[in-house]
């Protein structure tokens, strides 16, 4: 290893971007629509085809998932289940629109919402039951359906992380209720910023659509006016994803097939190279699925997490940490929420750390990285 390589900082995530991105960014640049235009159409409909239900496409993961919570009629009185081994916004969102949040625990292989941890919680005022796939693993769907059908709510699946992946058989997008994507520049694909809802219940699409442009109706009521009339029915934001993103993640969507092989490439040769590695515990697949990998997420044991963390970071590694609880954070604290509510979260946040995983990663990136880990861990 030279010692250029051994300096230079290596990111947990990247995106990927070439010619052919920058080409149909340039074109909608040059054309009639910068926003609200044809682009939008066109990226929705691919979508669509490739998660297996109608899309409507939105400015972050966050507002898809403030949208979708909307399209389920999530709000004050209800109460929404979720894991807390997530990004705040899985949570928050649902806040933000007066639901409570109650945080059930997880499984401890895949990190995923646990089954019967949400049905512990799930009662006649539960509105959603909002699931994770975390690091790109399809939550177990067919269980926490039937959690959400015994009480009457819905089913929300916040898939930031599993664009691509299949649930026995299924294309993630195409088995909740609502789909939530996220295109962030570290995420499978990147419109930059940006994100989407999937939903095949074209009453749940309408209503976030609805949602996410403003309130506005598709249809209005009073047709006896002219062609400039427009109505909003209720109250909504402005979520729309402009037609220069919609471009670029229009191409993106199109390398996507690569991108997740790479990804499936280079998860098989962590495996491989970190087999055996003492006080580390690898991620787990189960039979049913097919993951979409966003993250390697491994577990680092006796307590050495911080140290590993640091020493990485301090060879030029940028490993990251996915995530702290979100009841820890004190916006949540301030509410009430206090730590030991789920055990089994709490002791894999103590250990969890991500390595660096993105398309563009060479062998010779991986090689670092596993040398460096192993230095540490077996030295």
């Amino acid at each position: 290893m030279t010692t250029q390589a051994a300096q230079s900082w290596l990111p947990y995530g990247r995106q990927s971007v070439e010619q052919e991105d920058i080409d149909a960014v340039a074109e909608v640049l040059r054309g009639d629509w910068l926003t609200t235009g044809p682009a939008v159409e066109s990226f929705e409909e691919a979508l669509a085809q490739a998660v297996g239900a109608p899309c409507v496409s939105v400015t972050s993961g966050t507002a898809a998932l403030h949208v979708a919570y909307a399209g389920l009629g999530a709000g004050p009185g209800s109460e929404v289940v979720t894991s807390p081994f997530t990004f705040i916004a899985t949570a928050s969102s649902a806040a933000l629109l007066g639901a409570t949040v109650r945080f059930a625990d997880v499984s401890d292989d895949t990190l995923n919402l646990d089954p019967q941890a949400a049905a512990a919680l799930a009662g006649e005022r539960t509105s959603v039951i909002a699931a994770v796939d975390y690091a790109g693993h399809p939550a177990d769907l067919d269980e926490l359906r039937s959690v959400a059908d015994s009480v009457g709510a819905r089913l929300l699946e916040d898939a930031a992380h599993s664009i691509g992946a299949r649930y026995k058989g299924r294309p993630v997008g195409s088995v909740a209720d609502a789909t939530c994507f996220s295109f962030f520049p570290t995420k499978h694909m990147t419109t930059a910023e940006g994100g989407a809802v999937a939903a095949p219940d074209p009453a749940v699409l309408q209503a976030a659509r609805r949602f996410a442009r403003i309130g506005r109706d598709p249809q209005p009521q009073d047709t006896s006016q002219g062609a400039w009339w427009y109505e909003m029915s209720g109250f909504g934001l402005n979520y729309r994803l402009p037609d220069v993103l919609c471009a670029l993640g229009a191409a993106q969507l199109r390398r996507l097939p690569a991108f997740l092989a790479r990804r499936d490439e280079l998860v098989a040769r962590y495996d491989q190279l970190l087999s055996g590695v003492p006080g580390l515990r690898l991620p787990t697949r189960r039979a049913d699925v097919e993951p979409a990998w966003h993250l390697y997420s491994v577990r680092v044991l006796d307590g050495r997490r911080r140290e590993v963390f640091d020493r990485l970071r301090a060879a030029g590694i940028g490993v990251q940490v996915n995530y702290i609880p979100v009841y820890w954070h004190p916006v949540f604290a301030d509410l009430g929420y206090r730590r030991g509510m789920c055990p089994v979260a709490e002791a894999a946040y103590a250990e969890q750390l991500s390595l660096p995983l993105f398309p563009d990663m060479t062998d010779a990136d991986q090689d670092r990285v596993v040398e460096a880990l192993r230095g540490v861990l077996d030295p």
